[in-house]
Order: structure tokens, then C-alpha cells, then sequence
């Protein structure tokens, strides 16, 4: 909460001049602000007379940062395998670990798990903490909540990430909030900052306009979430060593309100776009649902999957499990075909890290074309055909 002490505040109007969201105002000579207030603090540093104050944000500022050391993932095992963001993350935390010259370490919890702990260590691990136990088979947030919080207060590790999953999602902001920590969602860039190790965490903000990076000097852990597909898996090594420890938990520790009673894969349309090596994506450029019909015959011509951006899909042209872009899934194929989508950042981020991307738009100016290996101005009604066209005569 923000807190304005009219003592103090002295009426000048500088917050109100610079508050991003207008969400102050000075009234009779004292600031007063409104509830769309988001807390980012730009007031509370331009204010001289100190008349404005966050409450809470101070609350950790007097733990001893030297007491926390080490690089953390949080490993997701689902329907009996390991989710393939941890071993992007186990990527990323090796460099990070590297450069901060401590060990790397991974978290799973879970059911019959144990197979899982070389797996993890050929994958870049230096410790793997095994929780394995019948009451986390199935995933229920305040246990596993539970569990990974006193983990984090026992061992003090620096630096916690974890996959921008629905499970991901779900409990490590309830982690970060009980130990007080700074979490940044949904990242696609992590660096160290050498002068002093601080974890520089960046991610879309203001709508994806802009990129912002985020630091977080004064509480640990360090927590960020991180999108899938944006980092890069390390080359399996299966000389590295490591250690596996088991997590032996107290029964009073697994108790939960919660109780599944079934989980089952969804029958219907099954499509991961995350995990195919070539996408052609429509956008509006498309103008209508029969757009995607024309972008189909190229994609089964290539082998390739079905992608859109956010317009195609609110468009209804197209289901949610296609759209990649801020809102939608961060893609890395081979070859992305971009077909009628301008380029916006809010897509950009979901699909700037493919290897190659090829862009067919009418217009010049558009901002894919700063993105795109191959760029073709044009119409794509007559573009479309011709190359899919082409490449069948091709592959004959």
C-alpha cells in the first residue's frame, strides 16, 4: 500500500507530474492517490520531502545477502517425464552459475522420481533435491508451496527460476510471497551483473512495448519465471557427477485442503506449437477464417503447424493454442513463415529466437521485416499459392 503522511508532503505536485499511471493527485495541499495505484515506486523515489511511503517494502532490507549462495531450478515432472523447460532453465542456470562461481541446483518433487536424478545432473545439474513421496504425485499448490519454501529458508540459494508453466505460474508466486522475495514473471533474458552479482531479469513491460530489466538488490532469493523455449538446453553430458540428495519430508508438511480426484489429457484439439520444427503463422493480414485454409496448403506442403498471432485469434479465426506472442507461447523452429503479420513487439517475443524467419507482407514498413532472414513484399493471396506451389513442384 502507498501511504502519504500530509505532515510531511508539502503539495509540490512532482508525484502527480510523474506518476506513469495518473494515479495521484494533489488535493488541498496533499497528495492523495487512487486505486490504480500499481505500487512501481517512481513517486516514492521523486519525493524529497520522503511524504510518501510503500508499505512493506522495507521488510527485508536488514537480511545478510552473503548468507545466500547458489543457483536454483525448479524441476516440473508431468505424466511421467520431465518437462522440457527445466532442462532450458538447467541451461541458463548453468551460465549464471558459471559466472557466479557457485553450484547449480535442481528441485523436483513428485512420485516415483528417483530415475530422474542422473537425468537431471547429465543435463547440468550440480545437486538434485529429490522429494519423492505418494503425496506428490499429484500437483497441489499449497503442498508443493510448502515444501519448496522451507527448502529455500533451509539451503539460501541466491537465485530460484522456474518455467513460466501453468504449475510455475501457480505456485512460485505464492513461494516468493511468503518469503517476502522479488519475483519477475515471465522473463526471456537473465544475465549476471558483474560488478555485483545482482541477477538482471528481463521481460516485456507497459503492454510489450517496451523491454524492461529488473533487479531486485534488497530480498532473496532472486525469482523469476522464465517463458519456455526462450533459453537454450545444454548438450546432455554423461561424464558430469553431481549429487543427489533425498528431501525426507514431515508428514504434517503434505497435508492439504486440496484433493484431486482425477487427472486426465484432454481429448480435444491437440496441437503444441512449441515442440514442431516449422510454423507458418497467419495474422490479419489473413482477413478471415478461409485465410487460414490458403496458409494450410503450405504448411502440409512443408510438414509444418498452424500459428497465429493475437488478432487472428481474437478474430475467432483460429483457436488459443495456436497464437504465439506475449499472451500466447514463445516458439523457437527452425523456420517460421510469417504471413499478414506486421511484427508488433507484443508477437515479436514469442517468436524472435526461431532460426529462420520468413516474413510476406504488403507492407514495406512493417515491422517483421526488421526480424525476418527473407522478406517478400507483396500480396499474400497470390504469394502463398505460388509457393506452395512451388515447393510441391520441388519435392516431385
Amino acid at each position: 500500500m502507498l501511504t502519504v503522511d500530509c505532515d510531511k508532503c508539502i503539495g509540490c505536485g512532482v508525484c502527480e507530474e510523474n506518476c506513469p499511471f495518473g494515479s495521484i493527485r494533489v488535493v488541498d495541499g496533499c497528495a492523495v492517490v487512487d486505486d490504480t495505484c500499481t505500487l512501481c515506486g517512481t513517486c516514492v523515489d521523486d519525493c524529497e520531502p520522503e511524504a510518501l511511503h510503500i508499505e512493506g517494502a522495507e521488510k527485508q532490507r536488514n537480511i545478510d545477502l552473503d548468507d545466500w549462495s547458489g543457483i536454483w531450478v525448479f524441476a516440473e515432472s508431468r505424466h511421467g517425464t520431465i518437462a522440457p523447460v527445466t532442462f532450458e532453465l538447467l541451461g541458463i542456470g548453468r551460465t549464471l552459475a558459471e559466472e557466479r562461481g557457485v553450484l547449480l541446483s535442481t528441485v523436483l518433487l513428485g512420485q516415483d522420481i528417483e530415475r530422474f536424478g542422473e537425468q537431471l545432473i547429465v543435463a547440468g545439474a550440480d545437486k538434485v533435491y529429490l522429494a519423492d513421496d505418494a503425496a506428490l504425485g499429484q500437483y497441489r499448490e499449497d503442498v508443493y508451496g510448502r515444501v519448496l519454501e522451507q527448502l529455500i529458508r533451509d539451503e539460501k540459494p541466491e537465485v530460484v527460476l522456474a518455467g513460466a508453466t501453468a504449475i510455475g505460474r501457480s505456485v512460485i508466486p505464492q513461494v516468493a510471497t511468503v518469503l517476502g522475495a522479488g519475483l519477475t514473471a515471465d522473463c526471456t533474458r537473465l544475465a549476471i551483473r558483474k560488478e555485483d552479482g545482482m541477477l538482471l531479469q528481463t521481460r516485456p513491460a507497459f503492454g510489450g512495448n517496451i523491454m524492461a530489466t529488473i533487479e531486485c538488490p534488497h530480498t532473496r532469493p532472486q525469482m523469476a519465471t522464465v517463458r519456455p523455449k526462450v533459453m537454450a538446453p545444454l548438450e546432455p553430458d554423461s561424464s558430469r557427477e553431481g549429487e543427489i540428495i533425498q528431501v525426507v519430508l514431515p508428514e504434517q508438511m503434505l497435508d492439504s485442503r486440496v484433493e484431486v480426484l482425477e487427472t486426465v489429457i484432454s481429448d480435444q484439439e491437440q496441437v503444441n506449437i512449441q515442440e514442431v520444427e516449422v510454423l507458418v503463422a497467419g495474422g490479419r493480414g489473413l482477413e478471415s477464417e478461409k485465410g487460414f485454409d490458403l496458409i494450410k496448403e503450405l504448411a502440409d506442403e512443408l510438414g509444418a503447424a498452424l500459428a497465429a498471432s493475437r488478432a487472428a485469434v481474437d478474430a475467432g479465426w483460429i483457436s488459443y493454442p495456436h497464437q504465439v506472442g506475449q499472451t500466447g507461447k514463445t516458439v523457437c523452429p527452425k523456420l517460421y513463415i510469417a504471413c499478414g503479420i506486421s511484427g508488433a513487439i507484443q508477437h515479436a517475443v514469442g517468436m524472435q529466437s526461431a532460426e529462420t524467419v520468413v516474413a510476406i507482407n504488403r507492407d514495406k514498413n512493417a515491422p517483421i521485416f526488421d526480424i525476418a532472414n527473407f522478406g517478400v513484399v507483396g500480396d499474400l493471396f497470390e504469394i502463398v499459392p505460388v509457393l506452395a506451389r512451388k515447393i510441391r513442384e520441388a519435392r516431385k
